[in-house]
């Protein structure tokens, strides 16, 4: 029996037909994306779900889908999806995390000529039959200096188009090295420095708990005056009431705005403000972005129903049904070892080394090292996955090489990965045991055997006596349960580590007791989706 799939948002007639065309059965329901309990009563018919934003894939829905398979996202955004739950239900996650890159780009440079020359105000004023030649004026953006706040795929995208504009660029990103930065022509920057020269700066990274008002009051303090602020990425990224503030002063000349902390914006701080240009998150909104995503998606859920391939995969790597058996701990482990070391990591990193050791080396390597690249980069991206963190990371410089050898120690199979940066190389390596489980035997070249947590601490100290009773007592003076305990050391009286499962998330102030007790060179806590 042919795969059924429904359609519960808009989508073009043309990704409709893609489905029909590869002998999919397809309902197109457009009005069931705001009508859950329609949705509802209807989704345990389908094997497949083609989405946009109004959809709410929640856990009931999903729980109530017997027959799903995959939901696509024609898009890039899946908040709307519950993703763990779809995980384990077995359900597939897709989405089109490069069909609207241009297009969300196009419009961080319109609403910055907007601001640039008050263009809405002086349409209203047009409009109005006022005749206000005098009251606006405007900006050139040639020879101004834009920051940019992220340098990834579409901050990228707005860099070559700023210098087309013969704008000087500055950027800041974590992510960014000096190799890619000088191939694509970008002075590279602190946040600070960027803060202090730009007179145009534009946001263009995901929201997450380093970004989340990362122009904060401080920082908007720190901006030339006369700055302007143009922010087409997330809601969140800038503190708004602060920044409206800026605004009545007069230290920030202008805003844009495509995003709010809380959407649909029917009230915010930067509404009714002089200069200040605000669109109802307009970002990917083109005929030709709306038409590339529905048409990808397509393409993408077709593939996986009828043949099995995995593309743009957010919760399941790219690999086949077969593989996928014998695949699916390592797929976990190699996640675990690119989260570990990307959480370690923050300075840019300017390569990935993956060793693959004995039976590991003769599995789908390819999809092992997009699930390592992945978790290394899921620290600055959330929305990264193992189809999109490989062209991340090439498009920011990274160098990715595999090497592979005959088993060589006391396990049949294991992996070990290794970051340098400018500063040094770390690394750390990993096994799955027989009971399917993933461990970690390495960390910086002292051998370790740990259980991967939910939650963990890592510490590295001077082996010198009362460690372990200092990590017992302030942990325990904290109310923090300790799930299994992890000790190695380079050698007597040299380097150690110890790395700590435990039952409950770290609070700040019982690594601050922890960093206090001055026995400690590093304290670092540490989270992973064992799920």
């Amino acid at each position: 029996m042919a795969p059924k799939v429904l359609i519960s948002d808009k989508l073009s007639n043309a990704a409709v037909q893609i489905f029909k065309d590869r002998g999919i059965d397809v309902d197109f329901r457009p009005e069931l994306g705001k009508d859950k309990d329609a949705l509802l009563a209807v989704i345990d018919q389908y094997d497949g779900l083609a989405i946009r934003s109004a959809t709410k894939a929640t856990d009931k829905i999903i729980a109530a889908a017997t027959n799903l398979k995959v939901i696509g996202r024609a898009g890039i955004g899946t908040d709307n999806i519950d993703k763990e739950a779809a995980s384990k239900k077995g359900v597939i996650v897709m989405n089109t995390p490069f069909g609207n890159m241009i297009t969300t780009a196009e419009h961080a440079i319109a609403m910055m000529f907007a601001v640039a020359r008050q263009i809405p105000e002086a349409s209203a004023s047009t409009h109005a039959g006022k005749w206000e030649k005098s009251k606006f004026m405007g900006v050139e953006l040639t020879g101004k200096t834009l920051g940019v706040i992220g340098a990834g795929n579409i901050g990228s995208i707005v860099i070559d188009r700023a210098q087309g504009l013969k704008m000087k660029v500055v950027a800041y990103d974590p992510f960014l090295s000096e190799e890619r930065a000088d191939k694509i022509g970008v002075e590279k920057v602190e946040l600070e420095e960027l803060l202090t020269r730009a007179d145009f700066i534009t946001l263009h990274v995901p929201l997450t708990d380093s970004t989340r008002n990362i122009l904060s009051a401080e920082n908007i303090a720190k901006t030339k005056k006369g700055v302007r602020i143009i922010n087409c990425a997330r809601g969140g990224l800038v503190d708004e009431v602060a920044l409206a503030e800026a605004l009545k002063s007069g230290h920030v000349a202008g805003a844009a705005f495509d995003v709010f902390s809380e959407e649909p914006a029917t009230e915010n701080p930067l509404f009714n403000l002089p200069n200040v240009v605000c669109t109802p998150h307009l970002g990917a909104a083109t005929t030709e972005a709306q038409e590339n995503v529905a048409l990808q998606v397509a393409e993408q859920m077709a593939d996986y129903l009828l043949t099995g391939a995995v593309s743009n995969a957010l919760n399941t790597p790219s690999v086949t049904a077969e593989e996928a058996k014998v695949m699916g701990p390592w797929v976990k482990l190699s996640t675990h070892l690119g989260n570990f070391i990307g959480q370690m990591t923050d300075e840019p990193i300017k390569a990935i080394n993956i060793l693959y050791d004995g039976e590991v080396q003769d599995m789908n390597l390819a999809a092992l090292t997009s699930a390592v690249v992945a978790g290394i980069m899921k620290k600055g991206n959330p929305d990264v996955n193992v189809v999109s963190a490989p062209v991340i990371a090439k498009e920011r410089g990274v160098k990715i090489s595999t090497t592979t050898q005959d088993q060589s120690g006391a396990f049949e199979g294991y992996i070990k990965v290794t970051v340098v940066t400018e500063a040094k190389e770390r690394s750390v390596a990993g096994t799955v045991f027989s009971d399917g489980k993933p461990r970690f035997i390495q960390i910086k070249g002292i051998n370790v055997d740990a259980e991967v947590g939910e939650n963990m601490l890592y510490t590295t100290n001077e082996d010198v006596p009362g460690i372990i009773g200092t990590l017992g007592s302030v942990l325990g003076d904290n109310g923090v349960n300790i799930a299994n305990f992890t000790l190695g050391r380079s050698e007597a009286r040299g380097e150690a580590i110890a790395l700590l499962y435990v039952d409950d998330a770290l609070s700040q102030a019982t690594l601050d007791a922890l960093a206090a007790t001055g026995r400690f060179k590093q304290v670092k806590p540490l989270t992973f989706d064992i799920a």
